[in-house]
């Protein structure tokens, strides 16, 4: 490996990090779920999420400056200009380059994030006949074949369930909750 190789694959390594740092944080998932169905200026996500201006501003930033989100347009609002954000979920499905998988440190940072998350959402669950929910959980042994063909097929639903996405509030839609970690352990010992 040369030199260059090696400044590369630093570069990689610091890109894989940045991506990682941006979405662990409880409002930046919440950002990126309201952006899955629709583009949304900084004043509606932060009226949205009962959050600053400022504070929605800041969170934008963190997760366009990481590649997560775009800005899909301006508009001219009250003799201003006002930034319209989208969330290009076809990105998120893309296999990740060589060198760009997160450390365990760092998994554990976002799988830290997502719990808090969870809890959130927990907060609303519907319950009774009208749920419909599923929870699983799991520690086991599979083989590495059928691990692969499960985790991509549940790739493939998570990817369906984005596509699905609408605006939040659209008329006969509901409010759902989906939160996947499926990861290959280290061997105990």
């Amino acid at each position: 490996m040369s030199l260059g190789d090696d400044a590369a694959a630093a570069d990689d390594r610091r890109t894989a990090v940045g991506d990682l740092r941006a979405l662990a944080h409880p409002i930046r998932l919440r950002i990126l779920s309201l952006l899955t169905g629709a583009e949304r200026s900084a004043a509606e996500i932060a009226r949205e999420l009962d959050i600053t201006h400022a504070n929605a501003s800041y969170h934008l930033r963190q997760l366009r400056d990481s590649g997560h989100i775009e800005i899909a347009g301006e508009e001219k609002v009250r003799g201003g200009v006002a930034r319209r954000y989208r969330y290009d979920v076809t990105k998120e499905f893309a296999p990740r380059p060589p060198g760009q998988h997160p450390t365990a440190d760092e998994a554990q940072v976002m799988y830290a994030a997502l719990a808090a998350e969870l809890r959130r959402r927990a907060r609303d669950v519907v319950t009774g006949p009208d749920a419909a929910s599923l929870t699983t959980d799991a520690e086991l042994w599979v083989d590495l074949e059928q691990w692969r063909a499960l985790r991509d097929r549940v790739w493939e639903v998570s990817r369906d369930l984005h596509h699905a996405a609408k605006p939040p509030h659209t008329p006969g839609t509901v409010r759902v909750s989906a939160t996947i970690a499926m990861f290959r352990m280290e061997e105990s010992t």
